[in-house]
């Protein structure tokens, strides 16, 4: 069953205590969505799993620095969510636990789902002046330097994808 991205969202901004235009708000969100989705296409992750991950991984940072407990923290959140546009089965559920709980810690996983979902985030660092390094991505889709190319250019830019006032509901002003 597809989830369902503004009732995730609303849940999300209720509770959201950075800035929605900062570096780990709504454009970095919806360019680690778009990042998913291209990865999903070559790895096979479920793409709802990979929606939720870009909606809620850093829905509870604290700062935008060093924020070790952020993803723990996501991961207990997204259990709130259930039943509130997050409707996974147990499995699919457990592998975004894994991903939001793990993924500033993991350095890979076995499942396609969770490698793609930390892929999705890792090829956003441009925003932060880090370009990705093939080696410390999890998918083959991910390494590849045509990809690397489009997603760290995107994120540079901060780019804000065109369909997030429209499909979620919110409009940023000057994001990142």
């Amino acid at each position: 069953m597809p989830i369902n991205a503004r009732l995730i969202l609303d849940a999300v901004m209720e509770e959201y205590v950075m800035s929605p235009g900062g570096i780990h708000g709504v454009s970095h969100w919806a360019r680690v969505w778009e990042n998913g989705l291209r990865l999903a296409t070559e790895t096979g992750a479920d793409v709802e799993v990979v929606k939720a991950f870009a909606l809620i991984h850093d829905s509870k940072r604290w700062n935008d620095d060093d924020d070790p407990g952020h993803g723990p923290r996501a991961a207990v959140f997204a259990r709130t969510l259930r039943g509130r546009g997050l409707e996974l089965g147990e499995e699919t559920f457990e592998l975004l636990f894994v991903a939001c709980r793990d993924h500033t810690s993991g350095r890979t996983h076995p499942d396609p789902t969770v490698q793609t979902c930390w892929d999705a985030d890792r090829l956003d660092l441009g925003r932060v002046g880090i370009c990705p390094e093939p080696a410390f991505l999890c998918t083959e889709a991910a390494s590849r330097a045509v990809m690397i190319d489009w997603a760290n250019g995107r994120s540079e830019a901060c780019e804000m994808p065109d369909w997030v006032a429209d499909a979620w509901g919110i409009e940023i002003e000057g994001a990142d």
